[in-house]
């Protein structure tokens, strides 16, 4: 039997109180955390693919079994597109979705080194998709939230047209509000209750008739 997503169950019912407060701090300091020696290793063999495509480049950020870095492919068909996961065991089974073109690069990277190499190496993103973060639905863990984490600085450094989806609103306007206190507009949509499915998450969320968000925002 496929296993049905439940709801986001929290006890937070708004946008927390200290997103200002925490963002501010982040945007106003350093992230001064060492890079792994082996994401060097990780990261090179990306980037030297980077640096040799004429075209424009997708980042599949959080991309899980790469469903959607298959389906992003198709939809930006002149890009290079790369899905980031930190799980080995997830990015094996992306196979099972459909051909891993010659346009799909699938790393197994942390994302906490993988954006900061990303900027060094002055990465000129058109797209970039965190598609379904973990929300981190406790008030307790805003810090643990990509917009109140210490990386929400690089996010925005890396440009792009940005994307994220979740199934829990006030994650999106959470992140809308550390947007706007950065400097950056965006828009806060319902996705269509009939879309076509881009990630496993998606396909759940469907079948338990969850409503779907989507935030954009212009970061070039």
């Amino acid at each position: 039997m496929e296993y049905q997503s439940r709801g986001i169950d929290s006890n937070q019912h708004d946008v927390h109180q200290d997103i200002a407060k925490v963002v501010r701090r982040h945007l106003n300091s350093e992230f001064l955390k060492p890079i792994a020696s082996h994401s060097h290793d990780v990261f090179a063999a990306v980037d030297a693919r980077v640096q040799a495509w004429q075209g424009p480049i997708v980042l599949d950020s959080c991309c899980g079994v790469g469903e959607s870095t298959l389906q992003l492919a198709q939809r930006h068909p002149d890009a290079l597109v790369i899905g980031v996961d930190k799980s080995a065991h997830r990015l094996a089974k992306t196979a099972s979705y459909g051909e891993v073109s010659a346009r799909c690069v699938l790393v197994r990277a942390d994302l906490n080194d993988f954006w900061r190499q990303a900027l060094t190496a002055k990465w000129q993103i058109s797209h970039h998709y965190i598609l379904y973060p973990n929300p981190w639905p406790k008030a307790k863990h805003l810090q643990r939230r990509w917009h109140g984490g210490p990386l929400f600085p690089a996010i925005i450094a890396l440009g792009g047209q940005l994307e994220l989806r979740s199934n829990w609103r006030i994650y999106l306007a959470e992140f809308a509000a550390a947007l706007e206190i950065a400097g950056y507009a965006s828009e806060l949509n319902k996705l269509p209750a009939e879309i076509a499915p881009i990630t496993p998450f998606e396909r759940k969320y469907q079948a338990t008739e969850q409503v779907l968000w989507q935030l954009q925002s212009n970061l070039c």
